[in-house]
């Protein structure tokens, strides 16, 4: 399992990335700017794919965890699908070339418009609807049926596990707004034949992101054999896949987060070769953040140190609506100087620490990346940051807030760097809008 540091790294005093320096992307890109490293991105996915070796499976990337386009296809070059949570992020999926049949539909709240988009790609429908309620099979089945398509869909399981995580982030719990009971599910069987349009292949369940325990997993994989062994008698056509969503946390400060390969191996004991299942069926994943994370940070610049009794406040041009994580979730970001110097202090002595708040310009206090840290005393106005961790959930979360233009994403590959979507410009904040002419 990665760490904050593991791809980004200090190489001869600066703060680098796969033979790049940050120092150098800072000052021809400008600050603040969003950095990734594609071996980062790939890594993850490759131990997925290890770990699940000698069952039929396919990992498909959480999208809205890091939805650019240049991410999207570095992923799906490598074989991996795409799960999807809307309209959008189907059409940057296929956008990224990523082929119907690798792209699984989530999301409690489908449109009949998205739905019929799903159904009618280039390449036929998409592999999987995931249904989260009743009203939304039977939307699915009237839009099918408008098109003469049929959908594939698995239904998703609440199994009522409380995953131990943000509550903002759990989705396997009774209270939560995902999924379907399993008296719901057993209801939808017993009815199928009432929906023509609809072919039942898989179930799925997923109950949230940043597991830091492989139990809340076990829980819910006990209970998802156990429904599995109670609707297979009642079903015409035998279920083809289980989708088992993607949650597995990551390291963001110091959390001990299970490996990849432990994760794989609960699945694989409980679906795979080694789970004595007469019929193993084909195993879908869903990770995002344990791919995203710790592959970019968000660089930023010193504007100001404000001096106070206390702490000092660091004020940065980055701020909530580039890295909205800390606001929303109170969320941790370990934060290090570009110059290893500034760490360090130098000729390797630690250098003198003063409690600090690092801020950001938008007029809100929660703008705010971290609070009593303690940062070198030496960081000055013109000093430059890595706000670690935010390759998920960051650029996919950022805003206009305060009309500030979004930040560039820059992507690390074989030793050079490439910008994959460009600073906005203050003429992008405006150009959809138009004064209204009273008549």
């Amino acid at each position: 399992m990665s760490t904050p540091l593991h791809y980004f790294n200090y190489q001869k005093g600066v703060l680098s990335t796969g033979g790049c320096s940050l120092t150098k992307i800072a000052e021809e890109v400008g600050t603040p700017a969003y950095v990734y490293s594609a071996e980062a991105f790939l890594t993850p996915l490759q131990e997925f794919r290890q770990g699940l070796q000698g069952v039929d499976h396919l990992i498909c990337f959480a999208v809205k965890s890091n939805s650019n386009l240049a991410i999207l296809k570095l992923l799906g070059d490598a074989g991996a699908g795409m799960d999807i949570v809307s309209g959008g992020e189907l059409y940057r999926a296929r956008q990224a070339g990523i082929s119907d049949d690798k792209i699984v539909f989530s999301g409690i709240g489908k449109t009949a418009k998205e739905m019929a988009s799903a159904l009618q790609g280039k390449t036929g429908s998409i592999y999987s609807f995931n249904i989260e309620s009743i009203p939304e099979l039977h939307t699915l089945n009237r839009v099918a049926l408008s098109l003469k398509k049929k959908a594939r869909v698995a239904l998703r399981f609440n199994p009522d596990v409380n995953p131990k995580t943000h509550p903002y982030i759990s989705t396997g719990l009774k209270e939560n707004k995902f999924g379907l009971h399993k008296s719901e599910i057993l209801k939808i069987v017993h009815t199928l034949k009432e929906l023509p349009a609809i072919e039942l292949r898989g179930i799925s369940v997923h109950i949230g992101s940043q597991l830091l325990s492989l139990s809340p997993l076990k829980d819910s994989f006990q209970k998802l054999k156990a429904l599995l062994l109670e609707i297979e008698p009642h079903l015409i056509i035998p279920l083809e896949f289980i989708d088992l969503g993607g949650g597995v946390g990551v390291c963001y400060k110091n959390e001990r987060a299970p490996s990849v390969q432990k994760y794989c191996d609960l699945v694989q004991s409980f679906f795979g070769k080694t789970s004595k299942q007469q019929k193993p069926l084909r195993i879908l994943l869903e990770p995002g953040r344990v791919i995203a994370a710790n592959s970019g940070i968000l660089l930023t610049e010193v504007i100001y140190r404000k001096e106070r009794p206390r702490k000092d406040f660091l004020v940065v041009d980055a701020a909530m609506n580039d890295l909205m994580r800390p606001a929303l979730y109170g969320s941790f970001h370990d934060i290090v100087p570009l110059q290893e110097t500034k760490r360090k202090g130098k000729k390797g002595q630690l250098a003198e620490l003063r409690k600090t708040d690092l801020v950001g310009p938008v007029c809100e206090s929660a703008d705010c990346f971290g609070k009593n840290r303690l940062l070198p005393r030496s960081l000055q106005a013109g000093d430059r940051l890595a706000i670690l961790s935010a390759g998920a959930y960051g650029f996919t979360m950022s805003s206009n807030y305060n009309s500030r233009p979004r930040p560039p994403e820059i992507l690390v590959e074989n030793g050079k760097y490439r910008v994959i979507r460009e600073r906005e410009q203050f003429e992008d904040l405006t150009a959809r809008e138009s004064f209204l002419t009273r008549s």
